[in-house]
């Protein structure tokens, strides 16, 4: 979760010098060929899936591979990484909306009190509070908030949808899969995307930020959830998502030298609490 917090100041620095589609497309052609050799020397075996399950892999990906990433590079262009750490940390309750929305589940007293307090912390950040009234954000700072949590939404459908497979798959297997459709379904608007804008505002900081999101949060990340996530209780791994928006405002200071402000803590805080509140232990 500290890695996950990272990819907002990632995608800060690589939205300030990439643009998005291209951005993600060398994300994905950097990932791909290490999943592919993982596979190999795991000697795992693409197993035989169903038009069905064919189909929601390729919504997933384009959801949570591609969406995801494209959708938040393109919001931390217009507002801060700290802002972002703490729309990002509402995942497991924005997944929750999803899962009663989408699939019919039937929200709990847990679940609205969960989704009062977060809908809280994204309201703090949102609003200004200060000289003796409260006014409402700049227009780039809303635009960019709103951006973030579309992102959000598209991760929590990508999670969700992978329950919805008729065979569940193995970890690796999966990841090299949502690498691999993610790099073909962002190829055509990439190719696109740098003839109309080219490479020559490509800047070393973007590309490294790139390589970053490539090797640690897609490869080492995902190793690190999946180990974790096997030897701990569901509730337990839950617990810890609490640490996203904690790292990615913490990040944000420390990395991009962002200021904190109270009110940007408040909105972590009251995100925290929202995750607290949303388990069923």
């Amino acid at each position: 979760m500290v890695i996950v917090g990272s990819t907002v100041v990632a995608g800060k620095i690589i939205g300030e010098g990439m643009p998005p589609f291209t951005a993600t497309a060398v994300r994905f052609a950097i990932a791909t060929p290490i999943f592919v050799l993982l596979l190999r020397l795991s000697r795992h075996r693409l197993p035989r899936l169903s038009r069905r399950d064919w189909g929601l892999l390729v919504v997933q990906a384009g959801a949570g591979s591609v969406a995801y990433t494209v959708l938040l590079i393109v919001g931390l262009t217009f507002t801060s990484a700290a802002n972002a750490g703490v729309v990002v940390g509402t995942l497991p309750v924005v997944m929750g909306v999803v899962a009663i929305v989408g699939f019919g589940e039937r929200p709990t007293w847990r679940f609205v009190a969960a989704l009062a307090v977060a809908s809280a912390g994204v309201l703090l950040i949102t609003i200004r509070i200060g000289g003796g009234g409260v006014s409402m954000p700049s227009l780039r700072d809303a635009v960019g908030i709103g951006l973030v949590l579309t992102a959000v939404l598209c991760e929590a459908l990508f999670l969700l949808l992978n329950k919805r497979l008729a065979r569940p798959l193995p970890a690796l297997t999966l990841s090299a899969l949502m690498s691999g459709l993610g790099l073909a379904l962002v190829l055509v608007p990439a190719a696109i995307e740098a003839a109309a804008v080219g490479w020559d505002g490509v800047t070393g900081a973007a590309m490294l930020g790139v390589v970053y999101y490539a090797l640690v949060p897609t490869v080492v990340g995902f190793f690190l959830w999946y180990e974790g996530a096997a030897r701990a209780s569901a509730g337990e791994a839950a617990l810890f998502t609490a640490v996203l928006p904690v790292s990615a405002v913490v990040l944000a200071a420390l990395v991009l030298a962002e200021p904190v402000t109270l009110q940007q803590a408040a909105g972590c805080a009251c995100v925290i609490v929202a995750i607290l509140i949303g388990l069923d232990r």
